[in-house]
């Protein structure tokens, strides 16, 4: 069996580490007992349209830190509380701490967990000494349904590659929407390793403006690490009414849904499954599929412009299959391994380098006071 590689990496990111700090109190004032103010907290809260993908974008340090106390002084006894610091993340997120600890879920949006507090500013009790805020490293996890999810058009053939591929048993029938709810299923490997896979309702054009099931699927595919398209490979017609679509323009359309949906979607890894395998003439169809991917340009007068995606979906693999033969489907469960296999190492070495970052860090820090201390 042939495996046609396109990509190598996907940059969807679905859980990201921090480091967080409490604002330090500010000093008292002893000979007129004023107190110095508290820090600032730093807080997770949930927001609409947010993504883990931004926050890492905007913030590359991942650092996030409260304001600090002001100084209790002659005019003010009583210093000022520093500024709070919000940390604006998606909804549907696991607040951990490095070891593995539940902070708390953001389930809604405007859903606010404190991760840690300011320090206390200085007064008679802590000999007019503030305190330094709190530290933490933190994960913000994003909650995943299963592994992949299978991304296509009724009738694609999603529930039969889920039946084949896994113990799930998905209603299957010679009609669109069989699938109205997600089906999880699970991959068993020969290792005892398992991977999850959600069939999601089918895809049909206008989705991203709650058409069909919509939205309903929509966020569905934002709670799997990677995507599975499914595509048949002699094309589909939706109803009578509706154009045919070949193979190629199935994977056009399904990419400018995911598109016009969320952006970062189509940056998500994602495998591309050629079903049907069995249809006469399918392997002159799948032949001219690869080469209409390898050159999606040269034909994108197939569809009208405002189908076109802005980004062409690239795939780590293009794998032929029939689910309804079984023929195919244990190389596709090899690539599926594969990559997300992939994935957890460059994931792992990530963490790596993000603690190592912050050894740097702290040596930076305590190598500036101690030349500070010198100098006074």
């Amino acid at each position: 069996m042939s495996i046609f590689c396109v990509l190598q990496y996907g940059n969807f990111v679905d859980n990201l580490r921090l480091y967080v700090r409490g604002g330090g109190g500010g000093m008292g004032l002893p000979r007129l007992g004023g107190q110095g103010g508290n820090g600032g907290d730093v807080w997770v809260v949930a927001t609409k349209n947010m993504t883990l993908k931004r926050i890492k974008d905007k913030y590359p340090q991942k650092r996030f830190v409260g304001g600090a106390g002001a100084n209790s002084s002659v005019r003010a006894l009583k210093g000022e509380r520093g500024k709070d610091k919000e940390i604006l993340a998606p909804v549907g997120i696991t607040v951990t701490t490095d070891d593995g600890k539940i902070l708390g879920d953001l389930n809604t949006e405007g859903d606010r967990l404190m991760v840690v507090k300011g320090g206390h500013g200085g007064s008679y009790h802590s000999a007019f000494e503030p305190s330094k805020g709190q530290t933490k490293n933190l994960r913000l996890d994003l909650k995943l349904i299963a592994d992949l999810g299978l991304v296509g058009f009724p009738n694609a053939g999603k529930s039969s590659l889920l039946a084949a591929m896994s113990n799930a048993t998905p209603q299957i029938a010679n009609y669109a929407f069989t699938t109205l709810k997600p089906e999880i299923g699970k991959l068993m490997y020969k290792d005892y390793k398992q991977i999850s896979v959600a069939d999601l309702p089918g895809l049909i054009e206008g989705a991203h403006i709650n058409k069909g099931m919509g939205h309903k699927f929509l966020k569905h595919v934002e709670r799997t690490k990677q995507l599975l398209f499914v595509v048949d490979v002699c094309g589909f017609q939706l109803a009578n009414k509706t154009p045919f679509r070949s193979a190629f323009e199935a994977v056009q359309l399904l990419t400018k849904e995911l598109e016009l949906y969320k952006e970062e979607l189509v940056s998500k890894p994602a495998l591309l499954v050629v079903n049907k395998m069995d249809l006469p003439d399918a392997a002159d169809k799948l032949a001219e599929l690869k080469d209409q991917l390898q050159n999606p340009d040269e034909f994108s007068d197939l569809l009208p412009d405002d189908m076109i995606p802005k980004n062409y979906m690239t795939f780590r693999h293009v794998v032929p299959v029939s689910a309804s033969t079984g023929f195919g489907v244990d190389t596709l469960k090899s690539c599926i391994r594969e990559s997300l296999d992939e994935d957890a190492a460059m994931a792992t070495k990530a963490i790596h380098q993000d603690r190592l970052q912050e050894k740097i860090w702290g040596l930076l820090f305590a190598l500036s006071f101690c030349t500070a201390y010198r100098q006074n």
